[in-house]
């Protein structure tokens, strides 16, 4: 039967389950959008520029919705998703990369978009192929969604040539492809793990998002061993953290002292699906034990940043389910739960002993937000966002926290929030962006607006790059080129369709935030304004500082120092813009 490959398509996203994809049409594509078009089981979703498409699609995924679709013209269109892309995949990820591409079957060069767009995807990618034959469509496109599940996930992308849509080809019978083959548990490996564990006196475990399916097998695992867990940023969420064996979300120099205290004692670390990433360690600011087993379905990650005595190439789910009934278990370490209870009152104590004066502390944002909308999904920006909600909110099941990690792409928040609201309508979903941040993608609001997502948008508003004025002020005691140029929020609220609040001061916090979430429960996208007091840094700003302070030679600590009190003194300005 003759087929356009359009129908190919949308019958292959339609049996993947695919609900939503993301992207802008163009003159390659205009058929594919057609046959998306008449059929229900999927919504296109027209966002305002390609960058958002892949950061919506990644927000779908990461919240629950399946494997996120960009759908995307050749060219530009990919260029301009390129950076959500490479989110997805340093972040692990499950995308497909939907992108078209010029006409195969006219010889002719120099055609529209034409530039090798495969080879831009391939740093990026799981995978980047071109359908050549009109009956590989099906098949390239039923193993990409394997593919990018599978192991790590990430994305793969597959390029589908203008031709085949244009024009209608003898495609004959869809045949799916060979499942993926999943590597066998090691059992002679978990007994040797087991038996490690088991000889420590103070085991730790480092959970990272690749343990994110692992659940009950990890808290089953903690609770043999007694062990307190801490998970990468990611991770946040994959252990629950209201257990009393919950530590941080990181360790080393970017965790409060209670918890530098306590680890320092660790005589082995069981570290599952993670890979010592910068960001994860704070800048390479953890000092682990001499006894590391390292678990993970990517061999590759292991022995990089960390050397390990043991690894075990395994889905962490299965690793711990085994693991959990060859552990001998231990009495319940009474002293050690006191120790963490009193480390975490100890914290938030010392938040709440420091309210803003005239702006919002960022400790009542989240603790509100904690008791106004307890299931919230909340997505975060590159910056201070990301920290300070993994240092402030306390999450009980992965899914919920979605921030931009080992990329760390700003202008993530707003249509990860998207996607995320729109694969989990039931949902609040709250997005943290910086006023940096909201500049570059906080037009999706229109896009939400268009589809009905009542997304919140908290714009956290300091007139700064704030994170990167944090650094330059604490090395440099000035901040050169991240103050940023006014805007007004309200009108851009009023031109997105969205409503527009606006907290100034702590007092104001619970109204107006309660009456965003409303909204939001009714449809509506809404820009909260808030006027953030950045001045009380994260404990993993404060780590990354002294982390690569130490680092450098002991010539050049002193330049820093120096350099820093000097500037201290009278008559020393910078000539750039400043809010000092």
């Amino acid at each position: 039967m003759r087929q356009s490959a359009a129908e190919v398509v949308v019958q292959a996203l339609v049996e993947e389950g695919v609900t939503h994809t993301f992207g802008i049409p163009g003159t390659h594509n205009i058929e594919l959008y057609d046959a998306l078009d008449r059929r229900r089981e999927i919504t296109p979703v027209l966002v305002t520029d390609e960058q958002a498409a892949s950061f919506a699609a990644d927000g779908l995924a990461r919240a629950g919705g399946g494997v996120g679709v960009a759908n995307l013209v050749p060219g530009a269109g990919v260029t301009h998703a390129l950076s959500g892309i490479a989110e997805a995949y340093m972040d692990g990820i499950p995308m497909v990369v939907l992108t078209c591409g010029i006409r195969i079957d006219t010889g002719a060069a120099y055609q529209l978009h034409d530039i090798d767009q495969l080879a831009l995807l391939a740093p990026v990618t799981k995978s980047a192929r071109r359908a050549q034959q009109p009956e590989e469509i099906y098949p390239l496109l039923r193993h990409a969604f394997a593919l990018a599940r599978a192991g790590t996930p990430g994305p793969v992308a597959v390029e589908i040539p203008a031709n085949f849509y244009l024009i209608q080809q003898e495609i004959g019978e869809l045949r799916i492809p060979e499942p993926l083959p999943t590597p066998p548990l090691d059992e002679a490996a978990v007994r040797q793990a087991a038996a490690l564990l088991d000889g420590a006196r103070r085991p730790v475990i480092y959970a990272g998002y690749g343990a994110r399916a692992a659940g009950d097998a990890l808290v089953r695992v903690a609770e043999v061993l007694q062990a307190p867990v801490a998970t990468t940023i990611q991770g946040k969420g994959v252990f629950p953290e209201n257990h009393p064996l919950f530590l941080w979300n990181g360790l080393g120099a970017a965790a409060p002292p209670f918890v530098r205290k306590l680890t320092s004692r660790c005589d082995a670390l069981l570290a599952v699906g993670c890979r010592f990433s910068e960001v994860g360690t704070g800048s390479y600011g953890l000092t682990p034990p001499a006894t590391v087993i390292h678990v993970d379905i990517n061999p590759e990650v292991f022995n990089r940043n960390v050397a390990a005595r043991l690894t075990v190439t395994a889905d962490a789910a299965a690793f711990l389910t085994a693991l959990g009934s060859s552990l001998t278990p231990r009495r319940p370490d009474e002293a050690q739960a006191r120790t963490i209870a009193a480390g975490h009152a100890g914290v938030r104590e010392q938040w709440e002993r420091h309210p803003s004066k005239g702006r919002v502390t960022p400790h009542r944002l989240f603790t509100t937000l904690e008791r106004l909308a307890p299931r919230a999904i909340v997505t975060t920006d590159s910056g201070n966002g990301t920290f300070l909600a993994m240092e402030h909110l306390r999450l009980d099941a992965p899914g919920r926290y979605l921030a931009p990690v080992d990329y760390s792409c700003m202008g993530y928040a707003v249509p990860a929030a998207l996607g995320a609201k729109l694969a989990r309508p039931e949902r609040d979903v709250v997005a943290f962006a910086g006023d940096g941040a909201f500049l570059m993608t906080g037009l999706e609001l229109a896009t939400a607006a268009a589809y009905g997502a009542g997304v919140v948008a908290c714009l956290l508003r300091d007139g700064e790059l704030a994170q990167i004025a944090q650094f330059q002020r604490t090395t440099f005691n000035r901040a050169a080129c991240s103050v940023l140029s006014p805007y007004r929020a309200d009108a851009i609220a009023q031109a997105t369709g969205a409503a527009y609040l606006r907290a100034e001061r702590d007092e104001e916090v619970e109204e107006v935030l309660g009456e965003a979430l409303r909204r939001g429960r009714e449809g509506q996208p809404v820009l909260l304004e808030v006027a953030v007091d950045y001045s009380r840094k994260t404990y993993f700003t404060k780590g990354v500082v002294v982390t690569n302070l130490w680092r450098l030679p002991w010539r050049e600590r002193l330049r820093m120092v120096a350099r820093a009190v000097g500037r201290r003194l009278p008559g020393q300005k910078s000539h750039t813009s400043s809010k000092e």
